[in-house]
């Protein structure tokens, strides 16, 4: 089935995407926006870029028509247009019950509740809709974990798909519906907060003032402005905030985005490796103790972790800091004059994180996010902590642990020396006692100053562990250079300089062969006969690793061969159908004469 409307990807946000409509280099409307409907007013396109009608008819037709040249290829006049039968639709209370009566499979495709669950024809590979409407969004908003759940299984099985939930969005709740996935709104909760004198805000409904108005003119206008920061926050990487924030409006939406959360964290590829480094996650309420990322670092650290060889007999355990990496801050080159000894293993306690190893520091989330510093620590994070902490303890095999936090360790089988005793981490006296305690430990553990060079090999080697899968590649390397552009050199040849811009490695060409013979990176095949000229685009691809997540740095395979690398953009579940540039070419190997 070819495509019809011209749409690309602007700006990603876990399922949230603004998504340029028409031709790509200057497109003519973005979404989230509104489908217009019978009776509505007349907005402007680039936040209305389709209208919808309904037949009276039964079965009733639906029509959707694109009030701006959106198709492909010369974009000449209004277009596309569909038309779908949408059939008759049970409640979602009646799930096991199957309606028996067709529906619309086409561009425009019709799904409710009970057809998810009944409609084969849903499952056929070849079926690539244009739009998706979720029929029965209202009833699933209001009954626990199905609206979150529908979403979820309509981005994973149509990602390239516009989704449309008819009846439930407003400016109150715009933001969540577009983290969880929700492309297009309408206006029908506008005329209803009209018809009874309320007024429709990014706050909620509330009675007007008495200089307001409640007419569709003004429930309009709340709308738009919600799209506007609605966009923003999706270009900026902060929907996150807005959507929780904008959630507390209503229990109802607070459960949807806690559910949706739930159910996600379980999704492959759906989180991002690696961010610029000017990206920030906002951990600036409770809510984020059980944010994805957040879950990941915990589950990475415990299942998957391994601390460097040479610092595993003694850990020092420390407070973190409000800047990052924590060893730019001022308390933390504090604790560094006091410790004066590399042989130790540094490992930072913090929130939301748990734990951050002083080798990670300076990976996404651990180099990115912001949280409020209060001294503070609520159960739910002091138990993290501590399930972190036995796990961690458990691998390492220390044989001490200098405690520099304050918090209580004796749920841990291992000797701890304790150097707060109740005064501040940067007081003079628990500074002191830091010292003794490191001292102590280096006479006892026979612990070795480690060289500058061989120390960041060391903290690249777990970096890469945790980025390409494994650090094979990095046996025999050596530290060149100077700080910040690190260099990673085998024999005379650089594989690697590391990035500040991305907190991760910039790979040289020289190192697609190491990669390739280690098992680094996640891997991509092209069909056999592309000519592989430039990114990676749907239609070069085979098949993929459905792990990818956003910014991974990836090998490119074709016949058998690594013949490049790319770094991915899209994360895994939309590589099966999503239009536009999947991931960008980074470095090729070049072509034997």
């Amino acid at each position: 089935m070819a495509d019809v409307l011209g749409r690309t990807v602007l700006a990603r946000h876990r399922y949230a995407r603004v998504w340029g409509l028409g031709d790509r280099k200057n497109p003519v409307s973005r979404t989230p926006g509104v489908m217009l409907l019978e009776g509505d007013l007349t907005l402007p396109v680039t936040y209305a870029p389709f209208a919808s009608t309904t037949t009276p008819t039964l079965p009733a037709n639906l029509c959707v028509t694109a009030r701006a040249p959106f198709s492909p290829p010369d974009f000449s006049e209004n277009a596309p247009s569909y038309t779908v039968n949408i059939g008759h639709v049970l409640p979602p209370s009646l799930e096991d019950a199957n309606a028996g009566e067709p529906q619309g499979t086409a561009q425009l495709l019709p799904v409710s509740w009970q057809r998810m669950h009944h409609d084969v024809a849903l499952t056929d590979p070849s079926l690539s809709p244009e739009i998706v409407v979720l029929t029965d969004a209202a009833q699933l908003a209001s009954q626990p974990g199905k609206l979150p759940s529908a979403l979820i299984s309509l981005k994973h099985r149509f990602p390239g798909a516009l989704v449309w939930a008819p009846g439930i969005g407003g400016p109150d709740n715009l933001a969540a519906l577009v983290l969880m996935g929700v492309d297009l709104i309408d206006l029908a909760r506008c005329h209803q907060a009209s018809s009874r004198g309320m007024l429709l805000t990014q706050n909620g409904p509330r009675p007007p003032l008495e200089h307001e108005e409640t007419g569709l003119e003004s429930q309009v206008y709340h709308m738009m402005k919600a799209i506007d920061e609605v966009r923003a926050a999706v270009l900026n990487g902060t929907l996150q905030t807005l959507a929780t924030r904008a959630s507390l409006s209503s229990p109802r939406l607070v459960e949807h985005l806690r559910l949706h959360q739930a159910k996600s964290a379980h999704q492959s590829g759906l989180l991002a490796s690696h961010v610029p480094a000017s990206h920030v996650l906002e951990c600036f309420s409770p809510h984020m103790l059980n944010d994805p990322v957040v879950a990941e670092w915990e589950r990475f650290i415990c299942e998957e972790y391994a601390p460097p060889e040479p610092v595993r007999k003694v850990m020092i355990f420390l407070p973190c800091s409000a800047r990052k990496p924590y060893r730019l801050s001022k308390s933390h080159a504090q604790f560094l004059r006091a410790i004066q000894s590399t042989g130790c293993h540094e490992v930072m306690m913090t929130s939301p994180l748990g734990l951050v190893p002083r080798d990670l520091e300076d990976v996404w989330p651990a180099a990115n996010y912001d949280v409020p510093v209060t001294g503070d620590w609520s159960a739910d994070e002091l138990a993290r902590v501590r399930r972190m902490l036995i796990s961690f303890v458990a691998k390492g095999g220390y044989q001490r642990i200098i405690n520099h936090t304050g918090m209580e360790l004796d749920f841990l089988d291992v000797e701890v020396v304790n150097t707060r005793l109740g005064d501040g981490a940067t007081q003079f006296d628990a500074l002191q006692r830091l010292t003794s305690a490191v001292q102590d430990a280096v006479k006892n553990f026979d612990l070795k100053n480690q060289k500058n060079s061989f120390r960041l090999l060391e903290h690249y080697k777990s970096i890469a562990r945790k980025t390409t899968g494994t650090d094979g590649w990095l046996e025999g390397c050596k530290v060149k250079g100077k700080l910040p552009r690190w260099k990673l050199e085998k024999d005379g040849t650089q594989l690697a300089v590391w990035s500040i811009d991305r907190n991760g490695f910039s790979l040289a060409r020289a190192a697609i062969d190491v990669l390739h013979s280690n098992g680094a990176l996640r891997e991509v095949h092209l069909h056999p006969e592309v000519v592989w000229k430039g990114d990676v685009f749907a239609q070069h691809v085979a098949s993929y690793d459905p792990k990818i997540c956003s910014g991974d740095d990836l090998r490119v395979l074709q016949n058998g061969d690594c013949i490049g690398l790319a770094r991915a953009l899209a994360p895994g579940w939309e590589w099966s159908g999503t239009p536009g540039m999947l991931a960008k070419a980074h470095q090729r190997k070049k072509k034997s004469s």
